[in-house]
């Protein structure tokens, strides 16, 4: 630590002229609650209650939530009062937040303030009811608030989810492209839930590597956090992204935790929950349930369309390479009865999909769901929430054979440096025929405002370099090969 002191001290001094520091409290497995704050010209300033921001990466908020499921009313009353009374001593107008980082006991300690509005400002306005721009605008009018603090109170439960334009397959690298396609949810009340979706982009529209990732701030409210977040994994299912990297799956894969569902949350959420990554999550029996019957339901569409129907009452359906035994049959209602093989009976009812289109929907045992398919040469892509799988509708027999094939071999890329994302090349400070050792820099990648260094993981002679400084690359792309 003193030898810590001393390079903080000299760094400071180096780079603004003063070596002042100072120390934090160090909190274990801390939180991101923060409090919104509203003032006018007249010295009058509110809150309007916190908002919980723990779940980060990289310390950037990937989903907030209104009001903190740590917070009592106590707790709530004095980190407000805090807040209120900075924003007075600075004679404060308009919108602002103050930052805290705070204990799971509750403690809380000041981090900073942000002087404008922030982009979680809807889960506010949605448990309050107070447009946060409108009284902005009144307030840079020089009109006096409409409301004091006692008028004001939290109304249920809002989650914003923040999509981003990144590979959660890939490392959350940054990716970019087209919107090729773009289906959002319907906004309002959907019975249990409402909808609200702020988004800056529209279908068709390039996402380029100069700008923030930011495509939309999707967003649910509830009467409870149960409801809300329920709301929130329906709003991201109706969601529907193509042409780039998106993070859905994985905004999916938290409403689905447990750990989420119980409000355990920290600034580490992620690191702790997802160590290895993401690469998506196992079905669940539901989930299986949902791929099996979709997929079954589209062959059916598809061959009734081809003006061939199978009129075969026993099928496999295999989940990538776990096969299901499935009977199939209609009642008078024409709606499908799904027999599993030692799982009972399941029904599939008011089907709404066609060939072409990227979502299915249909109620399964009377719950709604939406799956995202796409139609392959032997079967279907389908993926509810963070479950995906290649999912085919096969005769008993022909199964048979599929279990027989063998693995397809994964191409050896050991002696490629392959970009890891669309971007553009800073530098590639390598030539052919130089010896490059583990661990030196081969390439230097810039996209949506991050530079990314790829190092050599292990020793070698340059053979072929495929791009130069100030290239557009393409994800996979390869900018070095060694011999």
């Amino acid at each position: 630590m003193a030898e810590g002191f001393a390079a903080v001290k000299a760094e400071a001094l180096n780079a603004f002229g003063d070596d002042r520091v100072f120390l934090e409290k160090f909190i274990i497995d801390p939180r991101h609650i923060e409090i919104q704050v509203l003032g006018d010209k007249h010295g009058h300033v509110v809150h309007l209650f916190e908002r919980e921001c723990s779940i980060q990466r990289r310390n950037q908020k990937v989903i907030e939530e209104a009001p903190s499921p740590l917070l009592d009313e106590a707790t709530r009353a004095a980190m407000g009062a805090q807040a209120v009374a900075l924003a007075q001593a600075v004679n404060y107008d308009s919108a602002g937040t103050v930052e805290f980082v705070a204990g799971q006991d509750k403690s809380f300690y000041f981090l900073e303030m942000n002087t404008r509005l922030q982009v979680e400002h809807p889960v506010t306005e949605l448990i309050t009811g107070v447009d946060l721009v409108e009284q902005m605008i009144r307030s840079a009018w020089g009109e006096q608030l409409a409301f004091a603090q006692d008028d004001l109170s939290i109304n249920g439960w809002a989650i914003e989810s923040r999509i981003y334009a990144e590979d959660p397959y890939r490392g959350f690298l940054p990716s970019i492209g087209r919107l090729v396609r773009y289906e959002q949810p319907e906004e309002g009340d959907q019975g249990g839930y409402t909808v609200r979706n702020d988004s800056g982009v529209r279908e068709g529209d390039e996402i380029s590597m100069f700008y923030d990732p930011m495509i939309a701030k999707l967003c649910a409210w509830g009467e409870t956090r149960e409801d809300a977040v329920e709301g929130m994994a329906r709003a991201l299912e109706d969601t529907h992204l193509a042409g780039l990297g998106h993070n859905v799956p994985f905004l999916a894969a938290v409403m689905d935790q447990d750990r989420f569902k119980s409000g355990n949350l920290s600034t580490s959420y992620i690191k702790d929950e997802f160590p290895d990554g993401f690469n998506g999550l196992r079905p669940t029996q539901m989930q299986e349930r949902i791929l099996i019957a979709s997929a079954l339901a589209m062959h059916e569409v598809i061959a009734e369309q081809d003006g061939d129907p199978s009129e075969r009452t026993d099928w496999i359906v295999m989940i990538d390479k776990t096969p299901h035994g499935v009977g199939l049959s209609y009642d008078e209602d024409e709606e499908m009865i799904l027999t599993l093989t030692g799982g009972g009976d399941i029904r599939l009812s008011d089907i709404d999909w066609r060939p072409g289109l990227a979502q299915f929907k249909a109620d399964l045992d009377g719950e709604a769901f939406t799956a995202e398919v796409k139609r392959v040469a032997d079967g279907f892509d389908i993926r509810h929430r963070a479950a995906k799988a290649r999912v085919r509708v096969l005769r008993p027999h022909v199964a048979e054979l599929y279990a027989r094939l063998p693995e397809k071999a994964v191409a050896d890329t050991s002696k490629l440096v392959l970009s890891p994302m669309p971007g553009l090349v800073v530098s590639i400070p390598v030539v052919v025929g130089q010896e490059v050792k583990t661990g030196e820099t081969v390439a230097i990648i810039e996209a949506m405002k991050m530079q990314n260094i790829l190092k050599a993981e292990r020793d070698g002679v340059v053979k072929a370099v495929g791009a130069k400084d100030g290239d557009p690359v393409a994800a996979d792309d390869v900018l070095v090969e060694f011999g």
